[in-house]
């Protein structure tokens, strides 16, 4: 099948969806942003390439850090039940000129020293691992809908890792740059090279996890961001000659990774799913291709797919959507495993609290407008985003670092269907054929390897973000990943 054309594919798709009014989710940033990459030529670039980053002068990148890791100690943050593992917040410069500095939020296991360190990124682009990862996902707690506390999260991934959660680039969550022309030349490259400077001084605030065995984790556009600094740090350890990152594997989920399946492959998504019918996708498979475009015929199949889905959550198609966002005078209880619809009003009404900010050592700069879970200003300026990631995958497997994609089965925005398609794309041999991983006695979802090192396994009954969704399952997953198995289930 030949090239989707990105004339009308991403027209006004989800722009309808019901989200929360006080933040957009990161799949309606992704669609906005494929919006704008169809009218940019200077996006088609084939793959991420190492000229495109700027060089990195080790000696000139790397400040001074002492004193600093005590002062981002994180005491207590405001509502949260007890814990007996540490926490810490702050930030580190990546560019001293511009005024670049970026946020971070460390959470500890409670046997940190035994365990490895891994570091969480959400995508957008442009969207606040703090919004997502830390506080709806796979941070150790989750907001109540007051507003005011939290209640801990029992499948939290630091039971697993020490785990690293990083806002990035700048203009992202509580990361900042002093330079505002930054955010309108924002884009993959120098999101990998700012990436790398910040690891590289964060292991000189925490120079106990310099040896450690470390990892690398992200979801949704974080498919381009995960395996690019993985590259950067391929690059850095080769020219010094030595490990300075000590990178054993990536792991992606809900992924974008490569444009043409991803599309086609959301749209077989929406048929097989009887979120559309056969018609419709096929009008869009027989008029939305560049071999065979025709703009009539495919501006009406996507304009019925974009009515049909219309008032669905597109992230978790089976999955309520938030009717009522209010805060709530006392806490409601907590849905046992899954998250509260509603609980990206809860995160933004937490996060820009002052004495929340204060504990997490955050808005140092005083903004004048209010934290959101996602930035406008940085996805509808971004300079550059290849067309597919696939060939720094293949560099990931061949330098010996452990990839792994999953899928959570429920997401309509980059669904499995989109994923198998990818791997699919990168001509792979079958090595252990699919099927099932169990997790507590059910079917946990299905997994497949490929000669060659890479890993795909789907979380059963999990949306975009699939921690949210499932989280005994997520944790299940990761910890395997980590250790370097696969999960139980039929051989």
């Amino acid at each position: 099948m030949g090239k989707f054309t990105y004339f009308l594919v991403f027209t006004l798709f989800l722009s309808s969806f019901v989200a929360s009014s006080l933040g957009k989710k990161q799949g309606d940033v992704l669609s906005k942003f494929y919006k704008a990459k169809q009218k940019n030529s200077a996006f088609r670039k084939s793959y991420f390439k190492a000229a495109d980053v700027e060089n990195v002068e080790l000696d000139k990148v790397i400040l001074p850090q002492e004193g600093s890791k005590a002062k981002d100690w994180i005491n207590k943050l405001p509502g949260q039940p007890p814990v007996k593992f540490q926490q810490y917040g702050g930030y580190v410069t990546v560019n001293q000129s511009a005024g670049r500095a970026l946020y971070y939020y460390f959470t500890e296991a409670e046997n940190s020293e035994s365990l490895p360190l891994l570091l969480w990124l959400n995508g957008g682009p442009g969207c606040s691992s703090m919004a997502y990862g830390a506080m709806e996902e796979l941070g150790p707690f989750r907001v109540n809908s007051d507003g005011k506390t939290l209640h801990r999260n029992s499948y939290a991934w630091n039971r697993a890792a020490n785990v690293l959660f990083l806002e990035s680039p700048a203009g992202v969550g509580f990361s900042y740059t002093n330079t505002s022309s930054d955010l309108n030349t924002t884009g993959d490259s120098r999101t990998a090279n700012d990436n790398v400077v910040f690891l590289l001084n964060w292991l000189e605030r925490f120079p106990e996890y310099k040896n450690r065995d470390f990892y690398i984790s992200g979801e949704s556009y974080a498919g381009h961001y995960v395996p690019q600094l993985a590259h950067e740090i391929l690059k850095h350890n080769k020219q010094a000659n030595k490990t300075l990152i000590n990178l054993k594997g990536i792991i992606i989920g809900n992924a974008v990774i490569n444009d043409d399946t991803d599309i086609i492959g959301m749209y077989e998504y929406f048929a097989s799913h009887a979120l559309i019918s056969d018609e419709t996708y096929h009008d869009i498979q027989n008029s939305c291709f560049v071999q065979n475009y025709n703009e009539s015929k495919c501006n009406s199949a996507i304009a019925i797919s974009d009515n049909n889905i219309n008032h669905l959550d597109i992230y978790n198609i089976y999955f309520p959507l938030c009717k009522n966002g209010n805060l709530t005078k006392y806490p409601k209880i907590p849905p046992p495993l899954q998250i509260d619809p509603c609980s990206t009003d809860y995160i933004y009404a937490y996060l820009n609290r002052q004495d929340v900010q204060d504990a997490l050592h955050a808005n140092v700069t005083n903004i004048k407008y209010e934290w959101e879970s996602c930035s406008n200003s940085l996805f509808y300026n971004w300079k550059d985003s290849p067309v597919t990631i696939v060939p720094l995958l293949r560099e990931s497997l061949a330098n010996g670092v452990r990839v792994w994609i999953f899928s959570g089965d429920t997401d309509g925005r980059v669904p499995v269907t989109s994923s198998k398609r990818s791997i699919q794309a990168m001509n792979l041999t079958v090595d252990q054929p699919w099927r099932s991983w169990l997790n507590g006695g059910e079917v946990g979802g299905y997994v497949e390897t490929y000669k060659g090192g890479l890993a795909f396994a789907t979380v059963r009954g999990a949306g975009h973000e699939v921690p949210s969704y499932q989280p005994a399952r997520a944790l299940s997953l990761i910890s395997h990943f980590l250790s370097g198995t696969l999960p139980p289930g039929d051989h």
